[in-house]
């Protein structure tokens, strides 16, 4: 991992940070921004009284969207962040990913 990727915390700590495109990060932040106006929307929905099954279903589609973004992201960081941890010798990286992975997974 190259020096300006990590940051060194106050207390020693290391923080990675991952190296998306500017491109990937319009995309992420916009599907972002959709979802947190579904999730408005949901509110204004309960808040209105409006019937269950209509609010379960947007409730859904914000979890089919949330999903979309996470593909997004696992895709690339296993095509970035984690091929380059390999190729340094850093094989506990796909621990963490499976980790990952496992949560992604939860429903």
């Amino acid at each position: 991992m190259e020096l300006n990727e990590i940051d060194v915390c106050e207390n020693g700590c290391h923080e990675r940070h991952s190296h998306h495109s500017d491109k990937l990060k319009k995309n992420l932040v916009a599907r972002l921004n959709r979802i947190e106006g579904q999730i408005r929307g949901i509110k204004g929905m309960v808040e209105k009284d409006i019937y269950c099954d209509d609010i379960l279903n947007q409730i859904a589609a914000v979890q089919a969207a949330l999903n979309g973004v996470g593909k997004v992201l696992l895709e690339g960081h296993m095509k970035s962040c984690v091929i380059e941890r390999i190729q340094a010798g850093e094989d506990e990286v796909i621990d963490e990913l499976l980790t990952t992975i496992m949560k992604l997974m939860k429903k």
